[in-house]
């Protein structure tokens, strides 16, 4: 399990077998025209289709990002349509991810929506916490983390074996656990704190918050590593070219939340100051 995008996704599994062709692929290999390019490359997953849509995605959620980040900087009261973009990017990915194959239309639309959103909190977070440049930050450690991933997991460093796995499922489960216990906390409490228990609960001097966002940093680091396996897998696979929006899809949810903690912790020790 990695980004829950691909948990049920049998293309994106590793295939033992993988160097063993079927009957059914050497006809289809054997049966195409002479000078022609085969089907592998004109109907199957490839690393540089799913490189190309990431980018796009990423982009427009930039775009949109952007967007938002000025539109709430000039006016407080778009923060509320802001809000509900952030709750419609939320059903809506929980829509792609159940789906095979969600198209473009419908990834597309998550990321302007999900784009919108964390340009609106960016500013809430630099201007409630007084931390001008956050959000530059938070984008620039997101973009070095996702290029050391990268790097650990193509030079072979790291591998998404089964006990990484079950480290991300049990400390996944547990970070759900502790945010909802969390969300709690702020509405039945009478505490005052932006983020409740993550502020209002220090472990030897230091925040709860800077502890459990620096576990959840680890855990999207997992993520990403197990997002790169099976985009490997599903391109060794020969899954469907259009899985590549899915996979694309994955990187994006797995960004999107390492931006999140990344601009959280910034504002939990800017506090501190």
């Amino acid at each position: 399990m990695a980004s829950p995008v691909f948990s049920n996704a049998k293309e994106f599994k590793s295939d033992p077998l993988l160097a063993q062709p079927s009957a059914a692929d050497l006809q289809r290999q054997y049966e195409q025209p002479a000078g022609t390019p085969g089907y592998v490359a004109d109907d199957r997953m490839s690393y540089s289709g799913v490189i190309n849509k990431t980018t796009g995605l990423g982009i427009v959620t930039l775009g949109m990002g952007a967007v938002a980040y000025v539109l709430v900087g000039q006016m407080v009261s778009a923060m509320l349509p802001a809000l509900g973009a952030g709750i419609a990017a939320l059903v809506i990915g929980l829509i792609a991810s159940f789906q095979r194959t969600p198209g473009p239309v419908l990834v597309g639309l998550y990321a302007v929506l999900e784009g919108f959103f964390l340009g609106a909190i960016t500013v809430l977070i630099e201007t409630q916490f007084n931390v001008p440049g956050a959000g530059v930050q938070a984008l620039l450690a997101t973009g070095i983390t996702l290029m050391v991933c990268l790097w650990l997991y193509r030079s072979g460093r790291v591998r998404y074996t089964s006990k990484l796995r079950k480290i991300f499922m049990i400390g996944a489960i547990s970070y759900l656990v502790f945010g909802l216990v969390n969300i709690g906390y702020m509405i039945f409490s009478d505490s005052n704190s932006g983020f409740g228990l993550r502020t209002d609960v220090e472990i030897f001097g230091i925040p709860l918050g800077a502890v459990i966002g620096v576990v959840a940093v680890l855990l999207a680091c997992i993520s990403l590593i197990g997002d790169f396996d099976f985009i490997d897998n599903g391109v060794k696979n020969g899954a469907e070219k259009k899985l590549e929006w899915k996979a694309s899809f994955g990187i994006i949810v797995t960004l999107v939340w390492l931006y999140i903690e990344f601009l959280r912790l910034i504002a939990i020790f800017s506090g501190r100051d």
